[in-house]
């Protein structure tokens, strides 16, 4: 299943209960305000750690951008990608949920 989450990680507690149902191969797609989950030494860039490996993180490159965010300071474990790379990934999973 893939997990679109838009919102700030602050705004609510959305970002938290995404984190907590993830399992298996699930996919999370972060855009526009949830972009900010990446912020370096952030508690909720903290929290991806926590997450199992097998979860694949996405982050839309243009809201990234947008908000002035550096592309080299994501996490590790986060792929960034376009829109082309997000109609794929939506493809990709039989399920889509947005947060």
């Amino acid at each position: 299943m893939l997990h679109i989450l838009r919102h700030s990680p602050r705004s609510d507690g959305r970002f938290a209960s995404c984190l907590r149902v993830l399992a298996g191969e699930d996919g999370v797609l972060l855009t526009e305000e949830a972009v900010y989950a990446l912020l370096r030494d952030s508690a909720t860039a903290a929290q991806l750690n926590l997450v199992p490996a097998a979860v694949q993180f996405y982050v839309l490159e243009a809201d990234v951008l947008a908000r002035g965010l550096p592309l080299d300071d994501l996490p590790a474990r986060v792929e960034v990608i376009d829109y082309q790379g997000m109609v794929a990934i939506c493809a990709k999973f039989p399920k889509v949920v947005s947060w």
